[in-house]
């Protein structure tokens, strides 16, 4: 086991990822020097994966087999899901590399988090908005189950849009990871089915281990890294990170609106879009790349994961405080007597 070849080893990435002809005094910033010493390295791996794995798990349990059914036999809902989750975030990081000309390893990684499924929290918030709950358990299920074929397909799409990138990214690492991770995530599918009463804790667990984990993997990796993390906190990556969730939200509704959807499943699109999986574009860029061409840029997922939350957190009180106000005129308004005398006269003329 010892001697087995790592097949992502920095080597062999150089050599044949058409980053290395290319590194010109204005590309240079595409590798990075050993940031993590080999011990870290490995032991952030280590707790991102362990941690993806019980998010997943988690994930799964919120899946009902009935409603996933259901929809099917109507797939209305089946349709906008892929529609907006492999449709939208895609094009969108597509666009804003472009827009932005970010470095080839840089847009790989942005890449990846644009054609990464819908996450757990979309629930939350879709809850939290007043959104259709089957609809979004649906919409993150689909998603995560056709994560397997679509997010190699549409990296394999649109990286030929760069000149690099081709063989820039570890298609058969990305496939086996999505393979591993739906494993437990088939597990707390059959849980919920089987055991349901366990459901409801071991999501709660879930949730409780991705809100930990964020932070104490952004604090490790600031002590071990320290200064190189300006390369990733740079103007274009912060406006990047800002600006995809928020364009996912927007066009969630706008395709929402225009398959004419019931207001709550609009937000509920509207969620489902702009929230990526953020433990699994970051787990799957930390593990598959090596540490020589990512860098730092491991961390970006969870900085797309702070933009996402605190622009829908935003969202989620504006529309309480819209609601708030609109059924509080409703609750307060009483008819007068003369009102109620003019009604029952029109009813009766009528």
């Amino acid at each position: 086991m010892g001697d087995t070849e790592n097949p992502f080893s920095e080597s062999d990435f150089l050599k044949n990822d058409g980053f290395s002809p290319n590194l010109t005094a204005a590309n240079t910033s595409s590798l990075y020097p050993f940031l993590l010493s080999p011990v870290m390295d490995k032991t952030i791996n280590i707790i991102m994966i362990i941690v993806l794995l019980t998010i997943m798990v988690s994930l799964g349990c919120t899946m009902e087999v009935t409603k996933i059914k259901d929809h099917i036999l109507k797939p209305k809902g089946v349709a906008i899901a892929i529609l907006s989750q492999y449709g939208i975030m895609p094009l969108t990081a597509f666009c804003l590399t472009k827009g932005f000309q970010v470095p080839e390893a840089t847009a790989v990684v942005i890449l990846i988090c644009g054609c990464c499924p819908g996450g757990a929290m979309s629930n939350i918030l879709a809850l939290a908005i007043k959104g259709d709950m089957n609809l979004s358990i649906v919409m993150t299920s689909c998603s995560t189950l056709l994560a397997l074929a679509m997010m190699p397909l549409l990296l394999y799409l649109y990286c030929h849009g760069f000149s690099n990138l081709q063989k820039a990214v570890p298609y058969v690492g990305i496939i086996t990871s999505l393979v591993v991770i739906l494993i437990p995530c088939g597990a707390g599918i059959l849980i919920n089915y089987y055991r349901p009463q366990y459901s409801k804790i071991i999501t709660k667990v879930g949730l409780s281990v991705l809100m930990i984990s964020m932070p104490v993997i952004c604090i490790i990796s600031i002590v071990e890294i320290g200064s190189s993390l300006l390369n990733m906190l740079s103007p274009p990556l912060m406006a990047i990170a800002a600006l995809m969730p928020l364009i996912g939200y927007a066009f969630g509704y706008i395709i929402s609106w225009v398959f004419r959807l019931a207001q709550p499943e609009r937000r509920t699109v509207a969620m489902e879009t702009g929230c990526q999986n953020i433990q699994l574009c970051a787990t799957i860029v930390k593990v598959a790349f090596p540490p020589a061409v990512i860098g730092p840029m491991y961390l970006f997922p969870l900085v797309l994961g702070f933009f996402q939350l605190t622009e829908a957190a935003l969202l989620v009180v504006l529309f309480r405080c819209y609601h708030w106000f609109t059924t509080k005129g409703k609750e307060s308004y009483r008819p007068t007597s003369t009102e109620e005398k003019l009604k029952e006269v029109s009813e009766e003329t009528a």
